[in-house]
């Protein structure tokens, strides 16, 4: 993948002066949680000057496919449509963020960025990063004039960020990490999908523990030892999946920001939940 955390993640200060520069930018809010989907409420109440809404469920998903879990991933043809909508430009930097976790915007990074878009960075803190930057928040709708981005994959699948089916999660990596709350990953309670548990031979990486108080990425050091802490060297062959393909794309993408690869398995547990024929583990390991 050969990333860095500078093409990964922005921080408020960067973001400010990129605007003050004058240069173009594209903002995207991408307000989403397992709790409040459907975040446009939130967005119009108070948003970055000349931000634009993306719905996750909506836009960054196509529930028209079936058997790939609770959020398919969009197609690339789709997805176009919907940036342009959005304003974004070929040649022009897309700034994506939240107010949850990062679990909006890693999305939309990961998606934008399998699909082709070039130069997408996460907001690092999200919302309260910026508002703690002494920034003033707008509020109510923006249009902005049409874009004209490209994609260049249509199946985000087959796209230009690391996939894995199902067969490949246990078969073609050497480490799986599950990016769900510990109680999700033993079993002991699942609010979302039908059947507790995990894939068996995950391991339980939080993707919540990737960030600090404050909701920034944590330092690279401190991520490299998390994967330590779990055995995992640095150079293993990682995947990563979460509840449906959503907060483990910020594992995905701050693994990245530290010069990690891993791969994502987007249906991830909805998807693999859903065949009774597939072993199901509980507990720690």
């Amino acid at each position: 993948m050969g990333r860095t955390r500078q093409n990964v993640f922005v921080t408020a200060g960067e973001l400010r002066r990129l605007i003050d520069s004058g240069n173009p930018v594209t903002v995207l809010d991408v307000r989403w949680s397992l709790a409040e989907p459907d975040g446009e409420q939130a967005y119009l109440n108070g948003h970055l000057s000349g931000a634009v809404y993306v719905s996750l469920d909506a836009d960054l998903t196509d529930h028209r496919v079936d058997g790939r879990g609770r959020h398919p991933l969009p197609s690339g043809s789709d997805l176009q449509a919907a940036a342009r909508r959005w304003g974004v430009r070929t040649g022009v930097p897309t700034v994506v963020y939240d107010d949850w976790n990062r679990a909006g915007s890693a999305r939309a990074w990961w998606v934008l960025t399998a699909a082709g878009i070039d130069d997408v960075r996460i907001l690092d803190g999200g919302l309260a990063a910026w508002s703690a930057a002494g920034e003033v928040l707008d509020t109510g709708p923006v249009t902005p004039p049409s874009g004209d981005v490209e994609v260049r994959h249509d199946d985000l699948y087959r796209g230009a960020l690391r996939t894995l089916t199902a067969e490949q999660a246990t078969t073609e990596v050497e480490v799986l990490l599950d990016a769900r709350a510990p109680e999700r990953f033993r079993g002991d309670v699942e609010p979302v999908d039908p059947v507790a548990g995990h894939i068996p031979g995950a391991v339980n990486l939080p993707s919540t523990q990737l960030l600090a108080a404050d909701g920034t990425l944590l330092p690279d050091t401190r991520l490299h030892a998390l994967l330590s802490d779990r055995g995992v060297a640095d150079s293993a062959d990682i995947g990563a999946y979460c509840g449906s393909g959503v907060t483990a794309a910020l594992a995905v993408a701050g693994l990245a920001a530290a010069g990690v690869d891993a791969a994502l398995y987007p249906g991830s547990w909805s998807e693999w939940a859903s065949d009774p024929g597939r072993p199901v583990a509980r507990g720690e390991s």
